[in-house]
């Protein structure tokens, strides 16, 4: 292979990328999702600046994808926490908890999505949509609301869902320090609400040292709401140069 097929920019490895580099398509992405508040200090303690907390609410999301380009089906959980940027509002992606390797691989090396591994499911039982996580053999997160309680305008579902959102895009260089440290924005664009509901719900989190969730304690259950959509995801891009605009100010020779 020639240097200038490399720089072409394949994914390793070489001869099997786990995933495609195209803009990707999802079609009936179905969203359970319970919003929350929480304790501003906690959240305080991980939303990196220039992000601002304007309320302490988070959102816990589990996603089932029916249908994804160049991946298939997979699942989907974690934690977004409302944020403005520059006066626009939006979230923070927290954490995300997925049971696809090439849709981990390809959340954190094409955008910024903080993805590691974990069991989302989202199933109905007994008259109720459950979406639980579990990280290994624990129980993460277990959240449910009535299935198809009452109905949800779907111009509000398709806002809610194409709320501007906000990521830290880290990579280390080969000597242990960061070779990029961005905050990047993006969005999902192009969506067509096909179901959208919404219910009373619970959700319980519980502590785990790899699956931090619980950090973010549930205070008060706001908002809950069930939708299935088609939409495609937008590139990300950086809106924040840790590197440049943050980095500590070196002190002068001594005397």
């Amino acid at each position: 292979m020639q240097p200038a097929q490399l720089l072409r920019g394949p994914v390793t490895p070489l001869p099997a990328p786990p995933y495609p580099t195209h803009a990707t398509r999802f079609v009936d992405r179905e969203y359970f999702s319970v919003v929350y508040r929480t304790a501003p200090e906690a959240l305080r303690a991980v939303v990196p600046e220039p992000l601002a907390v304007t309320d302490p609410l988070v959102r816990f999301e589990i996603m089932r994808m029916a249908d994804v380009d160049g991946f298939g089906p997979y699942t989907e959980a974690g934690q977004v926490i409302s944020v403005s940027c520059d006066g626009e509002d939006g979230e923070y992606l927290h954490i995300m908890h997925v049971d696809h390797v090439g849709a981990i691989l390809a959340g954190r090396e094409l955008s910024a999505y903080p993805k590691t591994t974990g069991t989302p499911r989202l199933f109905t039982d007994a008259g109720a949509l459950v979406g639980t996580l579990d990280y290994g053999s624990q129980r993460v997160a277990t959240a449910t609301m009535a299935y198809k309680h009452a109905t949800l305008d779907t111009d509000v579902a398709r806002a809610r869902i194409g709320v501007p959102t906000f990521a830290v895009k880290s990579v280390p260089d080969y000597q242990g320090g960061l070779r990029i440290c961005d905050l990047v924005r993006t969005e999902i664009t192009d969506v067509t609400v096909k179901q959208a509901w919404q219910s009373p719900a619970r959700l319980q989190l519980f502590a785990h040292v790899m699956a931090p969730l619980a950090d973010l304690p549930v205070l008060e259950v706001v908002d809950a709401w069930h939708v299935v959509a088609d939409l495609t995801l937008a590139p990300v891009h950086p809106v924040h140069d840790y590197l440049t605009q943050n980095r500590p100010r070196q002190n002068g020779p001594r005397s």
